[in-house]
């Protein structure tokens, strides 16, 4: 499955629900929720949350308060609204598909 075009969406969403925390964290997170499917290399994540700072959706700042310097993100207030929105349109896009290709059985042998 491609992460294209959704990338946003599960960051903004990690970082809404976890607060200030630094980059393998977040890359953690998507891993352990996602039960192995966004398994991200740092390649992806980090640009994508630099990108997301220079639009504003994100801050960062470096937490010196660990013996290792670390950059700490978290969601602005843009941030948390462009969740919201983007959790929305994904909703919107989920119903779509499912009316094209019917219902999501639930989880279990195909």
């Amino acid at each position: 499955m491609e992460i294209r075009g959704h990338l946003d969406l599960l960051l903004l969403s990690v970082l809404d629900s976890t607060g200030p925390v630094h980059g393998y964290a977040v890359i953690t997170a998507l891993r352990d929720r996602s039960e192995g499917t966004f398994d991200l290399p740092e390649g992806t994540v980090y640009p994508a949350l630099q990108r997301l700072e220079r639009a504003g959706l994100v801050a960062s700042r470096w937490d010196d308060t660990t013996p290792r310097r670390r950059r700490v993100y978290e969601l602005t207030d843009d941030g948390h609204r462009a969740r919201a929105a983007k959790k929305r349109e994904w909703g919107g896009f989920v119903v779509g598909v499912q009316a094209i290709i019917g219902p999501m059985a639930a989880a279990g042998p195909a």
